[in-house]
């Protein structure tokens, strides 16, 4: 087992305008499930092909343990990768291509049988050993992918998007027994992916890049909870958080026919700034459908903003509200959480205000958090 380091590692391409990876810096705990996640082209592949040797480092250095493997070749780094396409030889056995990176390595036959087959057993693919991967299904070839890791004993995984291949459902039940093996193996793992909800579900701690720059490096409830700025308060989270442009306004900010309370730390911070707005982060369920009893500034008006319903999810329990609304003269998209046996009808509107204490609050100029 050991810790991965990034240390302002940067990889820039022959011609590029700027680095696919630009000073990455992680601190990776021994036996961590660390997630890489970000939009395409952010560098997150990259990051992860640094670290497995396939792709050199401009600058900075890359640590495994107290090993600087920065410029080592991948075979003398003891890490394990599985590909997105799985990478299997398609005239191998499972077992054989399980133990294939064993027999290379000279290791003796008897301990690569019973390498895999520990492994097989971990994985349910004690059955299928004999087989070749064209008479597996997708899901079989990814556990099979993940054998081959596993009988090196690397100390450290590389997964790159290996759930990327399988439907909807198959990748849901993956990615739950994926985690829990890790957590069985204690290996250190660096995975990637561009699936948010994969990244809060598997992870111990995610990192979000965007552009090959690191956005921030926390738990996935911390990351939900305390976005560090405008992309990641967009990024994490599905439906996606409302980010609505408001004007600042004494105790407060304006939002439709209310003003929401807002920090004064956060109103001083954009002061300083020099900003006259900030942009106000809402999750869908954290808003209240008001009635004209609520408080308003037109008092002949319900508070807040009137929301137009465009479509209706319907998810049994709960269910999502699309509507628009005019905020500052401009339409807005705006997602609302509803109960499963309250759901509104299209073109009905629903007067919405931010719940106290649930808002975020980023400047407008920088896109950095400024609440609490």
């Amino acid at each position: 087992m050991a810790t991965v380091t990034f240390d302002k590692a940067t990889r820039r391409y022959p011609g590029a305008e700027r680095a696919a990876v630009d000073k990455l810096e992680i601190e990776i705990a021994d036996g961590e499930f660390l997630v890489l996640v970000g939009p395409s082209g952010c560098g997150k592949s990259t990051s992860l092909r640094m670290l497995a040797g396939l792709e050199d480092v401009n600058d900075g250095a890359i640590r495994i343990g107290d090993r600087d493997v920065t410029h080592l070749p991948p075979k003398d780094r003891d890490i394990a990768m599985v590909f997105q396409n799985y990478a299997l030889y398609p005239h191998m056995t499972v077992a054989d291509n399980m133990g294939f990176a064993l027999k290379i390595a000279g290791v003796n036959k008897a301990e690569i049988r019973t390498r895999v087959e520990e492994a097989a057993k971990i994985l349910d693919l004690t059955e299928y050993l004999g087989r070749k991967p064209k008479a597996l299904s997708g899901g079989q070839r990814q556990r099979v992918a993940m054998g081959r890791a596993i009988v090196r004993e690397p100390q450290v995984f590389l997964m790159d998007e290996p759930l990327s291949n399988l439907d909807a459902k198959l990748r849901v039940q993956t990615r739950t027994q994926i985690a829990g093996l890790q957590r069985r193996l204690g290996t250190t793992t660096v995975y990637v992916t561009h699936d948010q909800v994969e990244a809060m579900t598997m992870g111990d701690r995610v990192a979000v890049l965007k552009d090959g720059l690191l956005q921030q490096v926390d738990s996935p409830r911390n990351m939900y909870d305390r976005p560090a700025n405008l992309f990641v308060a967009g990024f994490i989270g599905s439906p996606a958080m409302n980010l609505v442009e408001v004007p600042i306004t004494d105790g407060g900010v304006t939002f439709g026919n209310s003003i929401v309370p807002v920090s004064r730390e956060a109103l001083t911070a954009a002061a300083e700034g020099g900003d006259r707005t900030v942009t106000v982060g809402v999750r869908p369920e954290h808003f209240d459908i008001a009635g004209c009893e609520a408080a308003s500034l037109a008092k002949d008006e319900p508070a807040g903003v009137a929301v137009t319903v465009n479509v209706v999810e319907e998810l049994g329990a709960d269910g999502y509200v699309y509507g628009t609304a005019e905020i500052g003269g401009t339409p807005t998209d705006i997602v609302v959480r509803v109960g499963g046996r309250h759901v509104p009808m299209k073109g009905e509107v629903l007067h919405v205000v931010p719940r106290a204490g649930e808002i975020h609050v980023f400047s407008t100029s920088t896109g950095e958090r400024l609440s609490d």
